[in-house]
Parts: C-alpha cells; structure tokens; sequence
C-alpha cells in the first residue's frame, strides 16, 4: 500500500467530503409502513436484496454493483408506494441499471440472458419499461454514495493514519481486510432495521467494530473518523450495537460444538450433531488431484460460507485457488480494492483470505483444521 503522506489525506478528505455532500442531496429518512397487500413490507425487501445479491454471484459483477442496486431500490421504495407484485419487475430493473452504471460494457449482462436466468417472472420489455418509470422518479439521477464507498474511505482513512491496524492480522493485507468487511457489510445491507441510518454511519459504525477489535486506540480514531464525517455520536452508537448484533447471525448460524467431517473426491464437508458422525455423497465433484499427487487444488469456499444456499441456487461455480484474482469466487470483493492499495503481489497472499492459508495444504491428506475432541452424549 501506497501513501505519500500528507496529500494522500487531503484526497480522502476530499473525497469524503464530496461522498457525505452528495449523500446529503439523495438520503431520505425511512419511514416503516404497514405491512399491506398494497405496499412492500420490510421483510419483503429484505428478500429481494438477498436475492439481487444471489444474482450479484450469479453473473460474477462487482460488489458495487449490488451495493448501487440496493440504494436504487431503496430510494425508489422511498419515492414511491409500490406494490409488492411489481417488486420483482423493479429489483432487477434496479439491478439492470446499476450493471450498467458500474460494470464494463463486456461484463453487462445481456438483457433477454438476465431476464431468463433470473427468473425474475417479466420479459424484457417488461425491465425496460421500469427503468424508465425509475428513471423518472429518481430524475435521472443514478450516482449517489452508497454505504461501500464510504466504506472504502473509512477504511483507507484508518489504515493510512494508524499504519498498526493490521498488525495483529500478518496474513492479510489491507486489501483482503477489506474484502473481508465488504462481505459484511454487504450483508448487512439486507437488514431492513439499520435502514433507519445512513450509509456513511453504517460503514464508520463496521469499521469501528473491527478497529476495537485490532488496536487499543481506537476510540480516537472513531472520533476522529465522527468529526470528519460531521456525524452524531450518539447515532453511532446505536448503530454499532445493532450492526454487532446483526454479524452476531454469521457466527451463530452454525449449531455449538459443530464437527466438519471432510471427505475427498465425491463427498462433501457436512455438520453433525456432537458426538455423531455422519457422511453424505454429494453430486458436487471433489478437488481435483495433480498428476504428481502432491498438491490438491481445493475449491474455494469464501462466498459459499457467506451465502450457504447460492451454490445450487445460482449455478455457482467451484473454482480452483489457482486462478486468476480477478476470476476467483472468493475474491469477488477483493477485485478491484487491491488496486486501490496498489498491491502488485497480492495474488500471492489470496489463500489467507478469510483466515485460511492454504500453503498449510502441502504435505497434508486433508486441509481441514484437526478436529476438537468432543463428548458423547
């Protein structure tokens, strides 16, 4: 990572500013509605996002991509009474526009191949349609900050000023970190309570998380961070302890005392009960042997562990920890914030995503952690 000094800070000041200026034009206060049979209800929102974030997976487009859907979405929902028959026809118009706004023109999806694959239940004429109804209610007006760009700045903000951050964490470089904080804040973008909160304070409220988690300072760093953004502190807090308890479901998603069981070739990982063993065949083929038996090439599992259903839902793609950077699953968030970092040699440390450093694999039958005895009730 690369930061000159002082210069380097002004820019993001700079840009930190003109994000929270442009966020101040667009943001409008949420205000819950009854759920209905003729508005859309919090937990159908929900839903849709999750499933633009499933199509997010699908076909292989960048983070930012789903995070401009998302504020699209939510601002039209805003604007508008919606009816919730229609809220399909609007996700993925929300998520057509978006693609194009972000994405390279070879990586937009083609339209007939979205509305197809989707399985979104309306016809392309249907999509285009509802972009220009969206269009029209949101003015024309498709760039604002979404809670992702703040995270980036936050974070390059705090890694740029206390250079220590990452100390406790050697196996990842900045850019992997934050790869590691897009995936939950992606996350957290489908909960409708932290709605109620802009996406500035929502990204300084996960970044503030982590740097409790890694530095002893990081008080003055958040308050710092506060004063830049010209937020209330006492919405930051409350933001931070629904934020803690909302990341509290990924790590309570799984049941105490879980045994992974690996099996190669044509079995899969499965979690048992404690104290029960057992193993499923699985349709999905297993990692794939070099000829000279030293090394196998394990399938990444980093989006599988954030999304569990996607890989039968989506047609998701194992992939080999071989690939490309920018073609590997797991790394869909580390695309492209490498850059931001300028990290040549990054490539080089993508098996430590996540915590998991596959040069353990080497030497060894299996890449499971050794497994913790446990009690037999």
């Amino acid at each position: 990572m690369k930061f000159p000094g002082p210069l380097e800070n002004q820019r993001l000041s700079f840009l930190l500013e003109k994000a929270i200026s442009r966020e101040a034009q667009m943001w409008k206060v949420n205000v819950p509605k009854m759920p209905t049979n003729q508005n859309v209800s919090p937990s159908q929102r929900d839903e849709v996002i999750q499933w633009l974030a499933k199509l997010k997976y699908q076909f292989n487009l960048y983070p930012e991509t789903f995070a401009l859907a998302s504020s699209l979405l939510d601002r039209f929902l805003a604007t508008v009474k919606a009816h919730p028959k229609y809220l399909s026809c609007i996700a993925i118009s929300c998520f057509f526009l978006a693609a194009k706004t972000v994405e390279e023109d070879e990586r937009i999806p083609v339209l007939k191949v979205l509305a197809r694959d989707s399985f979104c239940g309306c016809s392309s004429s249907e999509i285009l349609r509802m972009e220009r109804i969206i269009l029209d209610k949101l003015n024309w007006d498709l760039h604002t900050a979404t809670p992702l760009d703040f995270l980036h700045i936050f974070h390059a903000i705090a890694v740029s000023t206390r250079p220590q951050l990452l100390f406790s964490l050697p196996k990842l470089s900045p850019s992997q970190h934050l790869a590691i904080l897009t995936k939950q804040l992606l996350h957290c973008i489908a909960c409708n309570q932290l709605l109620q909160f802009k996406g500035s304070m929502l990204a300084l409220a996960m970044v503030s998380l982590e740097m409790e988690k890694l530095i002893p300072d990081w008080l003055p760093l958040t308050i710092e961070l506060l004063q830049k953004a010209q937020m209330d502190s006492s919405q930051l807090i409350h933001c931070r302890e629904l934020v803690a308890h909302h990341l509290s479901t990924l790590q309570s998603s799984l049941p105490l005392n879980s045994v992974y069981v690996y099996r190669p070739l044509k079995h899969t990982l499965v979690t048992c009960d404690k104290g029960v063993f057992r193993l499923h065949p699985s349709s999905v083929p297993g990692p794939d042997f070099s000829k000279d038996n030293s090394k196998p090439e394990v399938p990444v599992r980093g989006t599988a562990a954030f999304y569990p259903h996607l890989s039968a839902a989506s047609g998701y793609k194992h992939t080999s920890a071989k690939r490309k950077v920018e073609e590997m699953e797991v790394d869909d968030f580390y695309d492209g914030i490498k850059r931001l970092y300028n990290e040549d040699n990054a490539s080089e440390n993508v098996g430590s995503v996540c915590g998991t450093d596959l040069s353990r694999q080497e030497g060894h039958a299996s890449p499971c952690p050794p497994l913790q005895p446990v009690s037999v009730m």
